[in-house]
């Protein structure tokens, strides 16, 4: 698994720092619930200081879901920025233990540190997320690997890399360097908050994207509407096929010309971290797509890999997912 990986994801390279909590403690941080905020510096000091981490787990949106795709058994290399520091470490040999191809070269001397993000979950299992992206930041044209992504299936990128100077031209032409080899270009709305801030930009993006993630608040964010069914109206008139997840509700895949596909979530009999989800069931209903297996069966991959994730801590599978689709019978031993 080399430069001939399916998949071919871009993103920030983050290392998670799990935290339980409450929602007056949230209110008292001066944090928005269920969003994630950018933080550094001295702020990013306070808000460490101010809790008990449980854990320490590598993360970053598009980095969960290539570890999604590499346990459902897709090849697939990671594009993101770590320093030479101590999670930098971390970060490199968890995804590599993953399953998912990384060599990306550490930012260099004098580089910002690995960035890291604070992940408060609540007893309902919302997730509140304070980013700092130190070096994740510093992603250049020079680390896209483009010949993987001209080989691949497909290219998946997280939202939080558009709108940024720094990455939003790395994305530009990542997204160039597919369209023009015919690779599937797929895209993950990532976070309210963050299409709230920066929907011009991921606007902009939309019209060269094949196949669009968001959640039913992103949906109705991207496409400045209230109703559901008037946003999927508005953003497949931009993007050949969209997939929207609905928490409980399960999802509705939408394509251009007007068809409807709608699963049911996985039952899960605790939801214990919410943080991943959408990162997760992305991985499963992309490892459809790639295969050839048609929406409904993706959407319920997608849905499977959600439901393993939701019921732990951390936003990467514990399980073995493909073995768990084939025992679900959606995929062949």
């Amino acid at each position: 698994m080399h430069a001939d990986a399916s998949v071919v994801a871009l993103g920030h390279a983050i290392v998670d720092v799990l935290a339980r909590t409450g929602d007056e403690e949230i209110r008292a941080l001066g944090l928005e619930k269920g969003t994630m905020a950018l933080v550094e510096g001295e702020r990013a000091r306070q808000l460490y200081a101010a809790i008990e981490p449980e854990a320490h787990v590598s993360g970053g949106s598009a980095a969960n879901t290539a570890a999604c795709l590499a346990s459902l058994g897709e090849s697939v290399r990671f594009v993101g920025k770590v320093a030479s520091d101590e999670l930098g470490a971390t970060f490199s040999a968890d995804i590599a233990a993953a399953g998912v191809t990384y060599d990306t070269p550490p930012a260099g001397e004098g580089a910002p540190a690995t960035g890291s993000c604070l992940v408060l979950v609540t007893p309902d299992a919302e997730k509140t997320m304070c980013t700092d992206l130190g070096a994740g930041a510093t992603i250049d044209p020079a680390d896209l690997h483009k010949e993987s992504i001209a080989r691949a299936r497909a290219l998946y990128i997280e939202g939080y890399l558009v709108g940024p100077e720094g990455t939003t031209s790395t994305v530009d032409e990542a997204v160039e360097t597919a369209r023009r080899a015919g690779t599937l270009v797929s895209f993950s709305a990532s976070d309210p908050g963050w299409v709230a801030f920066q929907r011009t930009a991921l606007l902009d993006l939309l019209d060269r994207v094949d196949l669009l993630f968001a959640n039913e608040p992103e949906a109705l964010g991207l496409a400045g509407e209230d109703d559901l069914e008037a946003a999927i109206a508005a953003l497949t008139a931009r993007v050949p096929l969209l997939a929207v997840t609905l928490g409980a509700a399960g999802c509705v895949i939408a394509d251009r010309e007007g068809r409807r596909t709608r699963v049911p979530a996985v039952p899960v009999a605790t939801v214990v971290d919410s943080t991943g989800a959408g990162d997760s069931f992305a991985a499963g209903f992309l490892y459809g797509v790639v295969n050839d297996l048609g929406p409904e069966r993706s959407a319920r991959l997608g849905a499977l890999a959600a439901g393993e994730v939701v019921s732990h801590l951390g936003a990467r599978p514990v399980a073995d997912l493909r073995r768990l689709a084939v025992s679900a019978g959606l995929l062949e031993s």
